[in-house]
């Protein structure tokens, strides 16, 4: 018999229980006109993932248990058609994330999750009961199992759904992205659950979740282990796919991307849905006329549209001319409204505020910093004044060793970039300018510079980006050690002190905005080093 089952790759927002619910009813309609019998929808579509603390409040499980019970109930006039729905459940004291079939209005099963991830940035422990029952049904013959997201990462629950007389696993997801989970999902479902014969359909949540990305690149698999069909990246999809006894036919595949694509979507798909769930009516970018002033940009543009986005220059003293001239230009290239304030008058009123106080002292980063922070309280009085939100824009080589100004730079509501390393922001240039060219060549190739004080350069600092990426890569990326370090060519000298600068700017790091995650360990969710700590390797 000829089953056929759609994915519906949702982006759901956290908490709006009505309009998760209005796109799975619209999602499964759009599936039934294409003649599907099951549509699966990611984890916890119907209340967003993830939830947090929501989670502990029981008006959100009474909440989502009456959203549930009246999405059944919209959805009975598609006779016959099955719908997955993650949601949340609270029975007997124990809180359950959970899965149920939908058809003919009433609720036929219920799968309760039973792998809890509680590692890198899920902490579903703290939330969440186990439980170890399979759910098996059966439509036209073909017998469909439910697991969800993390139960296929190992092989007990896939084969308890196996046991229990399954042909297809469906599993909703809410798998984050990083830069190399595409293909790790594809290796593990074929460990755990092409191994046990069950063909798989994978449906993967989509959207951004403050600093989480959801990329969906939901799939199915056949039992063995090929991948049948691949759904969009970062993008809202609809596939439908036709089993013949239990085994699937092959459906669209996506094309696969560049890495350098995969991230630049991620983060413009991080800005869109953070500037726009959280109802922000538009951005503020200080433009620098450098490399991260200039990807963010782009990427807010991309994202918003130029009629969203706002760019500031904000010379100082030490701005070189080129600064102005590429900054008014990439403005000019992406059509965003760009203004210039001069901080020169106000950077004399702090020096004269403090000239008695720092009288026969040297200058300093002192002086340095003081320009960056009179951007930031520039920035965020346009901000108060308009409603627009500021985007930072740091990025992780920087904030990995201090390399940026408290209440400076750092002052904003959202680091596009912090989780890109400096050699990274290059690449996604580059590949933005094969799109189009909207970021000067000029900024791509001169020195990067805070120009903060005269003949500035990033390198009189710290060690060239190559070098200081390659070591933040090893020692908080991948958690190596000083002596793997070595022995991978670094000098000695460059090693401790970097690891050394990444350990002692924890407190500023506590304290920047959230940011965009694309590596498997951001600063943030990922890295938990204490600030007050005596410990040296």
């Amino acid at each position: 018999m000829t089953v056929k089952v759609a994915i519906a790759q949702i982006n759901s927002t956290v908490g709006d229980l009505a309009g998760n619910a209005e796109k799975i009813d619209s999602f499964a309609r759009r599936a039934a006109v294409q003649g599907a019998d099951i549509v699966v929808t990611p984890e916890l579509s119907l209340v967003g993932y993830p939830p947090e603390d929501l989670l502990l409040r029981e008006a959100f499980y009474a909440k989502s248990a009456q959203a549930l019970e009246a999405l059944a109930v919209r959805l009975s006039d598609l006779k016959g058609l099955h719908v997955i729905v993650g949601h949340p459940v609270l029975e007997d004291g124990k809180r359950y994330n959970a899965a149920s079939v939908l058809v003919d209005g009433r609720l036929c099963g219920t799968y309760r999750k039973y792998d809890l991830p509680n590692y890198t940035v899920f902490d579903e422990k703290r939330y969440f009961s186990s439980a170890d029952e399979a759910l098996v049904f059966d439509v036209k013959g073909t017998r469909f199992g439910i697991n969800i997201c993390e139960d296929t990462w190992s092989p007990h629950a896939p084969a308890r759904a196996r046991a229990a007389g399954a042909q297809v696993l469906l599993v909703p997801n809410g798998s984050p992205f990083h830069m190399t989970k595409p293909h790790l999902r594809h290796d593990v479902m074929r460990a755990n659950v092409s191994r046990q014969l069950l063909s798989l359909v994978y449906a993967n949540l989509v959207g951004g979740q403050d600093e989480l990305i959801f990329d969906g690149n939901s799939f199915v698999m056949d039992q063995a282990g090929a991948v049948c069909a691949q759904l969009r990246h970062c993008a809202e999809d609809l596939q439908v796919i036709e089993f013949i006894n239990g085994v699937p036919t092959p459906g669209f595949r996506a094309p696969e991307m560049p890495v350098e694509a995969q991230v630049y979507q991620a983060l413009v798909l991080g800005v869109r849905d953070y500037v726009s769930k959280n109802g922000f009516p538009s951005v503020l970018i200080g433009l620098s006329g450098g490399v991260d002033s200039a990807l963010t940009l782009a990427v807010a543009v991309d994202a918003l549209g130029a009629d969203k986005v706002r760019a500031v220059m904000m010379p100082s003293p030490y701005t070189a001319e080129i600064s102005w001239l590429d900054s008014r230009d990439m403005a000019a290239r992406v059509g965003v409204r760009f203004d210039e304030i001069p901080i020169l008058d106000c950077f004399t009123a702090f020096r004269g505020t403090l000239e008695k106080e720092f009288r026969g002292l040297k200058q300093d980063t002192t002086e340095e910093n003081i320009q960056a922070r009179i951007r930031g309280t520039l920035l965020m009085a346009l901000s108060n004044k308009y409603g627009s939100i500021v985007l930072t824009t740091g990025n992780k080589s920087e904030m990995a060793v201090g390399y940026c100004t408290l209440y400076g730079d750092m002052a904003g509501g959202f680091a596009v970039i912090k989780d890109i390393a400096k050699t990274l922001v290059y690449r996604l240039c580059d590949y933005r300018n094969s799109i189009s060219d909207v970021i000067p060549k000029r900024i791509l190739t001169r020195a990067p510079s805070a120009e903060l004080r005269p003949d500035q350069t990033d390198q009189d600092s710290l060690p060239p980006y190559e070098v200081l990426d390659g070591i933040m890569q090893m020692y908080m990326e991948e958690n190596r050690s000083i002596a793997e370090i070595l022995d991978a060519g670094y000098r000695k000298d460059d090693v401790e002190r970097v690891t050394r600068l990444i350990k002692i700017n924890e407190y500023k790091r506590r304290q920047a905005p959230i940011g965009i995650r694309v590596t498997h360990r951001a600063f943030g969710r990922d890295w938990r080093y204490p600030i007050t700590s005596g410990f040296h390797e």
